[in-house]
């Protein structure tokens, strides 16, 4: 879709007991932002839920009505406690369904590797009615877009795959502008200038981050915003802050 001057926004819902337990860390949420930042699309928050029906669903209502877009990851699999088709049919109120297009993929693409369809196979093809597939190049089982909301695998591999074939389709903003700022300071230091500026340029993110070497604390200050000049303005400002306060200290 072309750039539109309003940006969009977007949420993450990442689904799976096995990431609140810590037994898998999960690397599609960062990934997602970095992905969505270019192109202008704000990711504006995350969440992680068990595999528990109820709290999927409530997340997801929650989030599909505050955001332009929802991106979810994990519980399209074959296994019992893949239950994140049933859940996202229960939160748009659809039936859930398999889907013909997505028996038909599968069943291709076991053939070709000489590999039965079996009902947990198939149970990939779980969606509700009425929804666009998304492509999955990597493992054929593809995700699903029901309203707003773009069910994707928890596989890393797998959701990178799904997120290229999404990306084309969404509306997107102007790129943001992102401007990076180093400091030798300790936020304690210009926290409150910081703040001063952060008010003047109040379409912007501005936002600091702290870094430690073992003996002195350090700051990165970054600039996120679409207009370029506003962006250079801010920055200019941002240093000439430092620079009195390097004066000071």
């Amino acid at each position: 879709m072309p750039p539109t001057d309003k940006p969009p926004t977007a949420a993450m819902l990442v689904i799976g007991d096995e990431i609140l337990s810590g037994r898998t860390k999960d690397r599609n949420a960062g990934h997602l932002a970095e992905r969505l930042d270019p192109v202008g699309i704000a990711l504006r928050e995350i969440r992680v839920v068990p595999d528990e029906t109820a709290r999927i669903v409530d997340a997801v209502n929650a989030l599909r009505r505050s955001y332009t877009y929802v991106f979810t990851s994990g519980g399209i699999g074959p296994t019992h406690d893949d239950i994140t088709a049933a859940a996202i049919a229960e939160a748009v109120g659809q039936p859930l369904i398999e889907d013909d297009r997505a028996i038909a993929i599968l069943e291709e693409y076991y053939h070709e590797r000489n590999l039965p369809f079996t009902a947990a196979r198939r149970r990939m093809t779980r969606m509700p009615e009425g929804s666009s597939l998304i492509q999955n190049r990597v493992s054929a089982a593809p995700g699903f877009v029901a309203l707003n909301i773009y069910v994707m695998a928890g596989i890393p591999s797998v959701f990178s795959a799904m997120l290229d074939a999404v990306l084309p389709t969404l509306q997107l903003s102007e790129p943001l502008k992102i401007e990076t700022v180093a400091t030798g300071l300790g936020e304690g230091v210009f926290g409150e200038a910081l703040a001063e500026i952060a008010e003047r340029y109040p379409s912007m993110s501005i936002g600091s981050y702290p870094r430690h070497d073992g003996t002195h604390y350090t700051a990165e200050i970054v600039i996120r915003g679409i207009d370029a000049g506003a962006v250079a303005d801010a920055r200019a400002d941002i240093i000439a802050m430092l620079d009195e306060l390097v004066g000071e200290n």
